[in-house]
């Protein structure tokens, strides 16, 4: 039995494990409130509570929701710290729980499912759950973000398009809820179709974090695994990955050779985006970056080895750039699966702004021609930003758009509008320009990107709380049919059984129904 496997397994037999760090309460005082107060990636924001409560397990988070409930503070949770928004360090936060010693992944031998807590990042439970059981959970892309909000927006990456969202394979949540009378505690919802828990699980596969309570602990196990060996009981990992990038120079770019890049990038997803495509291991992010970087860049990574899947990036770079007359400077290479996904790199907080939205086919012609007058203007290169072009699709619309909360089942690719500064002085410019390229690629649909043949609304896990602003956002869609479409309803009477004072709230949270 592996060492990871073995240590899971002796836990779970009731063998001693290492004690966990009892609860700790950092005041403005304190050495740590300012570390603890200034971990979250978006350098925009830092809040100032009360306290920080640091939970190391679910007993103590019960505990730490129901002094804050009984002191009427308002609560936020962090696990990873990678928000983009203001929800955790909103100024009206009092009480701040934070979930970073809780990292503890096993298997669960009563519940055939693998546990894993909401303060382990994703590297580190890609780490644990290969080397013990050879298995992967599809979800993100960047090994530092923490499990914890990134599953509650659906949770997706390099994998998602061969085997679906981190949520199809969600099994169960425990999490701590407060009931109508002010008391906290923990209850667990699974996917089990008799659970009369059910509507807790299914707002959890892609509800959005800060709605509902505050997870303790997933549980992950793939629809239709059967018998008792862990080992087939979520997705084998792969064995090796072909990482790869190329960059065109814009210098050696014109309107012409750039609108056809992007076209053929876009026309390329139409086509290779459905549920097992030969292309589904593949997973790429197209850099569009101002003219100030220099370059665009096309990178990515295949999840298999051997002359298949360098043929498979050569097509594929070889389908975007047919027709430009500029060739790319092109990298590859071989590396083990877990060498190339779970390398986890601690990156500072920084200043940024990130808009997006879901793309259901390619960019018009006349978005298209957009972005290029935005990246490559004067002010594109005084300020500096980025679309990011991600692929989607895959195994991804193989799910019923009612079986979970994510409603965009038939997106090609999520878009990612981004600008950072150095210095606080310089938000002002970076902002005025994110916000005008946003607003003019959606013209059409007041501003933002409203569900229809093109777009497909935006993506929870990337929030924006623009898409609430009545004077950037004029379609008379709401921000939160741009998330949830037909599913906010839903949401809504969950929000209302397991919520019903709104202790769990924030900018953009999911509204008590009237």
């Amino acid at each position: 039995m592996p060492a990871v496997a073995a240590e899971a397994a002796a836990t779970e037999a009731g063998a001693a494990a290492p004690a966990r760090p009892g609860p700790a309460k950092a005041g403005p005082d304190d050495l740590r409130y300012r570390s603890l107060t200034h971990r979250g990636c978006n350098a925009r924001f830092a809040g100032t509570p009360d306290y920080v409560r640091v939970a190391a397990s679910t007993e103590q988070v019960v505990e730490a929701v129901q002094q804050a409930v009984r002191e009427g503070r308002r609560i936020a949770v962090r696990s990873g710290g990678h928000c983009f928004e203001n929800f955790v360090d909103d100024p009206a936060v009092r009480a701040l729980i934070d979930l970073s010693p809780m990292t503890a992944v096993h298997y669960d031998e009563r519940r055939r499912a693998f546990a894993v807590e909401p303060g382990a990042s994703l590297g580190e439970t890609y780490r644990k759950l290969f080397v013990g059981w050879g298995v992967v959970i599809p979800a993100g892309a960047t090994a530092e973000v923490g499990v914890g909000g990134h599953i509650l927006g659906g949770g997706y990456g390099a994998l998602s398009r061969r085997y679906g969202l981190g949520v199809d394979h969600l099994y169960a949540v425990e999490v701590v809820v407060v009931n109508g009378r002010g008391e906290a505690s923990a209850v667990v919802a699974t996917r089990e179709a008799d659970d009369p828990r059910r509507d807790l699980w299914w707002a959890h596969t892609g509800g959005g974090g800060g709605n509902f309570g505050i997870v303790t602990r997933y549980w992950f196990r793939s629809p239709g695994a059967e018998g008792s060996d862990p080992a087939r009981l979520l997705p084998r990992a792969p064995s090796s990955a072909l990482t790869f990038s190329a960059s065109w120079s814009w210098k050696d770019l014109d309107q012409e050779a750039f609108t056809r890049l992007v076209r053929n990038h876009g026309s390329w997803h139409e086509h290779n985006s459905a549920p097992g495509s030969a292309y589904a291991g593949l997973f790429s992010v197209f850099m569009l970056n101002s003219r100030k970087a220099g370059t665009v860049d096309l990178v990515g990574v295949v999840d298999s080895n051997g002359s298949r899947a360098r043929q498979l990036v050569d097509d594929y770079v070889a389908a975007v750039g047919r027709g430009v007359r500029a060739r790319p400077t092109r990298t590859h290479e071989d590396q083990p699966w877990l060498q190339a996904a779970a390398n986890v790199q601690e990156t500072p907080p920084a200043f940024f702004k990130a808009k997006a939205a879901y793309l259901r086919k390619r960019y018009t012609d006349r978005q298209t021609g957009t972005l290029h007058g935005h990246l490559a203007s004067a002010a594109g290169d005084r300020v500096g930003g980025s679309v990011w072009l991600v692929s989607y699709g895959g195994e991804v619309a193989a799910v019923a758009p009612d079986a979970t909360a994510v409603a965009q089942r038939d997106s090609i690719l999520k878009a990612v509008y981004l600008t950072g500064w150095a210095t606080p002085d310089d938000e002002g410019p970076s902002l005025a320009w994110v916000r005008g390229l946003y607003r003019a690629m959606y013209a059409d649909t007041g501003g933002v990107p409203v569900p229809g043949d093109v777009s497909d609304g935006s993506f929870v896990n990337y929030p924006d709380t623009g898409l609430a602003d009545p004077a950037l956002n004029t379609s008379g869609t709401p921000w939160h049919t741009l998330y949830y479409k037909q599913h906010y309803p839903r949401l809504q009477q969950i929000k209302a059984r397991w919520d019903p004072r709104d202790e769990f709230r924030h900018a953009l949270s999911i509204r008590l129904p009237r």
